[in-house]
């Protein structure tokens, strides 16, 4: 159902930044966003991270994108007004919106609140609303979302590094939970050390578990011992490591978008081993079923998670005090950030600092 101020009146004035065309290329961008609705939450945006998916999106890597397109899912800010139907938000609340703006609310999926999975789903950028209008991201002034899609951000944790939590952290949760990658004493390996993958390793350590860096990269031996916590590290391209290594972990989470092999990965899970893929390589990925029939070992793959999973990890997050490692950022740095995203060179995610980067928006 449409609720009010979603009828296409669009009578807020926005300052956003947004890719036109395939070159990726962002620049200035005003735009309009609906009216508060009776059901809807606007907050001012303070600050947006960058998701390497934004990158793909840009350039229409994907296919599926449409210009102009104002990136951005992992968004938080303060409340400014509340719809006349909203009681669990207020004026003055820190929130976050992820990928996330709308969902059908009626199916199987929506019914055990995995929105996530819902095939009506909206996602908070390159979609299409319920009223047919484009949805806009986060790289903008502000947002108006549905309120069932709005998390609040906990006091205690940092604003700009709580941003990213809102996919890079569930995006790693989600699955350990799910698969029940918790258990303390356990063994978990996190190939790659990104956005996504010290995520998981900061969760793999507030539960308990005995964690293992899978890394291409020696150089980051010693972040990831000494900064992160982990206990052990493993250069994936030697193979006498990863020999000596087989079958020494209970839980494998693969964080990695570029193209890789799975069976050496596999090899390192014990007997019913648990695998969860929630990097997207471009190239399909494939691997002999003796890898996982000889071990009786799981291969699965894995999402964001749902609105209410979001809140429990940001709850968490705020008992265990994780957040992201970041790296603030201007506006008109976000395609400098682009390149060096491309690169690898970001530790470990760019965030963009919205309130120091516009003006307040204006009501018409």
């Amino acid at each position: 159902m449409v609720n009010e101020g979603e009828s296409g009146r669009f009578e807020v004035e926005v300052e956003g930044w947004a890719a036109k065309d395939e070159s990726g290329i962002l620049s200035p961008f005003n735009f309009t966003r609906r009216k508060t609705g009776s059901h809807d939450v606007t907050f001012k945006v303070a600050y947006c991270g960058i998701c390497h998916s934004d990158l793909h999106q840009i350039r229409n890597d994907w296919k599926t994108s449409q210009y102009p397109m104002v990136p951005g899912h992992e968004i938080v800010g303060t409340v400014i007004e509340v719809g006349s139907q909203v009681k669990n938000f207020a004026v003055g609340d820190r929130v976050g919106v992820g990928c996330m703006v709308w969902s059908c609310q009626q199916c199987d999926s929506c019914s055990k609140d995995h929105e996530q999975y819902c095939e009506k789903v909206v996602w908070t950028y390159n979609g299409i609303y319920v009223d047919g209008s484009p949805t806009l991201g986060g790289y903008s002034s502000l947002m108006v979302c549905d309120h069932r899609f709005v998390v609040k951000i906990p006091e205690c944790l940092p604003f700009d590094a709580a941003a990213p939590l809102l996919c890079a952290g569930i995006t790693v949760y989600s699955p350990m939970k799910y698969f029940q990658m918790t258990e303390p004493g356990k063994s978990l390996g996190v190939v790659g050390l990104g956005g996504l993958g010290h995520m998981a390793v900061k969760f793999g350590k507030a539960f308990g578990l005995k964690v293992t860096v899978i890394s291409t990269s020696p150089q980051k031996e010693k972040e990831a011992r000494e900064h992160l916590g982990a206990d052990n590290f493993l250069i994936s391209k030697d193979q006498k490591q990863m020999l000596e290594a087989a079958r020494s972990l209970d839980y494998i989470i693969d964080t990695v978008s570029a193209d890789h092999p799975l069976h050496p990965i596999i090899n390192l899970l014990k007997v019913n081993g648990k695998l969860v893929v929630v990097g997207m390589p471009e190239k399909p990925i494939s691997f002999h079923p003796a890898t996982v029939i000889f071990g009786r070992r799981f291969v699965g793959g894995s999402m964001i998670g749902g609105v209410k999973e979001t809140q429990e990890m940001l709850d968490f997050c705020a008992e265990h005090n994780i957040s992201c490692v970041i790296e603030s950022i201007p506006m008109d740095y976000v395609n400098t950030a682009m390149q060096r995203l491309e690169k690898g060179d970001v530790k470990y995610r760019f965030v963009i600092d919205v309130t120091g980067s516009f003006s307040s928006p204006k009501a018409n």
